[in-house]
């Protein structure tokens, strides 16, 4: 059951009429049990994950709270025997026993993380489809990168004592496991998702409304459009399209991931609402960004923000970093005091490319975006002074030169994630500079590539709605907007969309709607 089948249609519409029928201190138990559900009938040979997940995190959540307790208890009690420096020793002892803890659960869970990607890469494939080992052919458990993430930043907010541990071991496992979450984030904070997750709901017509017309508008953006020009995108990546072709499947991919992942989302936020819980932001209009640091701030914001919490701020202030940026800035101040964000950059991106593929491409592509971003940091004085001395940022077309630009070098080092091979990636990004075949654009050959006019006269369309929307958005919420209007005219555009979902989704042999580009990382 995943989320573009009927079946969950259905799951959806029942939970949301049994939750709003049953008492509000009962619908958090409910959300347990549809959670459990959901992921049972992904494959009940994955609830070993997740269980283990939910019962390392809850324990270290336990006994790092303990011990905290204790140590306020015990300072309460003999808080004027103690002198300072036997408080903060004492403080220091407890801290680095619940680093202990913190470490255990961090270690082992991630440890499973890499063996459950290691599976899908050679020779750990080969070993599993040939059966020589046979434990391997689980493969990647749904959804473990997003609430693996989680529930480890859970703990390590726990050990910062930014959190406080959630003593109710069945409200820590609907926190691991809350179903619309599982297949593509966003990775939330516990303090952040907590308040309404647990919280009773009364039934809000507008709220739902709006729930599920951001769900309607997530199904677009994927079956409408994302899904009809995969096909494309597998022909493309044939060895024979280079140069133009290749540059064409660099903008035929940036239209899928974004259909994909940004509408996988909109049906996780809109159910989400309609539930009445609260999920962060996890894409702002990526588009629209005027460089690629902009880009990462829009794109994919809860992992963005999990990667510099609990990777990037760590290492750049750590102890070891400290002496090593002043030991370099002996020799070159600047350098030197650059150095924490230069390292902790370069381990953050690499970190993220990993996440996402346990394989060399997509450490290429993390380790690319920090090039371009760290590159871009370091001239942005000279940009300034370009800039200034011409006074572009006055000019109009000079933010959408910007927004362009941005768009066509996002999509030349996305295109990294295509390539399992990184030679194959870069023979084909050197074929811009040498094969001249921009004729395929006019000649036929783009028509040979699995899509027929209308497939191309519909993904044109819908990409011109999304930035029709996203230019609304810009300005008000266009929900807002459109619940001002008549209801007549509000609900006439919300059946236009239905039926266009209806009639002009990809459906046909073989296609499997249910897999989402980022199911994978």
């Amino acid at each position: 059951m995943q989320f573009t089948s009927l079946s969950f249609a259905l799951f959806a519409a029942v939970l949301l009429v049994v939750y709003y029928l049953v008492p509000g201190t009962w619908q958090w138990p409910l959300l347990l049990i549809a959670s459990y559900l959901f992921y049972f009938t992904a494959g009940k040979e994955y609830l070993f994950f997740i269980l283990f997940t939910t019962v390392t995190t809850y324990a270290a959540g336990y006994l790092m709270d303990r011990r905290l307790k204790q140590r306020d208890e015990y300072l309460a009690a003999h808080k004027t025997e103690l002198s300072r420096e036997e408080k903060k020793e004492y403080k220091a002892k407890i801290k680095s026993a619940n680093r202990v803890w913190m470490a255990v659960c961090l270690v082992l869970n991630f440890a499973i993380l890499a063996v459950c990607k290691a599976c899908l890469i050679d020779p750990f494939r080969t070993a599993a489809q040939e059966g020589t080992i046979s434990f391997l052919t689980l493969g990647l458990p749904l959804g473990i990168s997003f609430y693996m993430f989680q529930s480890m930043g859970y703990v390590v907010d726990v050990y910062r004592e930014t959190a406080k541990a959630e003593r109710n071991p069945l409200k820590l496992a609907l926190f691991v496991s809350f179903f619309p979450q599982l297949i593509q984030g966003p990775i939330s904070k516990f303090n952040q998702l907590a308040p309404t997750l647990y919280a009773p709901h009364k039934y809000d017509g507008k709220q739902v409304s709006f729930g599920l017309q951001r769900m309607l508008w997530g199904y677009f953006k994927k079956i409408v459009v994302a899904d009809r020009i995969a096909v494309a995108i597998g022909t493309l990546k044939g060895e024979e399209y280079t140069g133009a072709a290749f540059l064409v499947l660099t903008v035929f991919y940036a239209i899928q991931i974004y259909g994909d992942f940004t509408g996988g989302i909109d049906v996780t936020i809109g159910l989400a609402e309609a539930l009445g819980v609260r999920l962060t932001e996890n894409f702002i209009r990526p588009y629209f960004s005027k460089n690629i640091a902009e880009y990462w701030r829009r794109w994919h914001i809860s992992l963005g923000v999990w990667m510099k919490d609990y990777i990037f701020y760590p290492i750049s202030v750590s102890e070891p970093m400290r002496k090593l940026s002043k030991a370099a800035r002996k020799k070159s101040p600047n350098f030197g005091k650059r150095l924490p964000v230069y390292v902790a950059s370069v381990a953050t991106w690499l970190v993220t490319g990993i996440w996402h593929g346990f394989s060399p491409n997509f450490a290429v592509w993390g380790l690319l975006n920090c090039f371009v971003i760290v590159v871009s940091e370091e001239l942005a004085p000279l940009y300034e002074k370009f800039h200034n001395r011409f006074h572009l940022k006055e000019k109009k077309w000079y933010g959408a030169f910007e927004m362009l630009r941005m768009f066509m070098l996002m999509n030349l080092i996305r295109a990294c994630d295509l390539f399992p091979n990184v030679g194959d990636y870069f023979r084909r990004l050197g074929s811009l500079l040498t094969t001249f075949n921009f004729h395929i654009l006019w000649d036929g050959t783009l028509m040979n590539v699995g899509l027929s006019g209308v497939d191309y006269a519909i993904i044109f369309g819908g990409v011109i709605i999304w930035f029709a929307v996203s230019l609304l958005q810009e300005k008000a919420p266009i929900r807002e907007r459109l619940w001002q209007k008549p209801v007549l005219v509000r609900y006439c555009l919300i059946f236009a969309l239905l039926l266009i979902v209806l009639l002009m989704g990809s459906y046909g042999i073989g296609y499997d709607a249910s897999n989402f580009i980022y199911n994978q990382f």
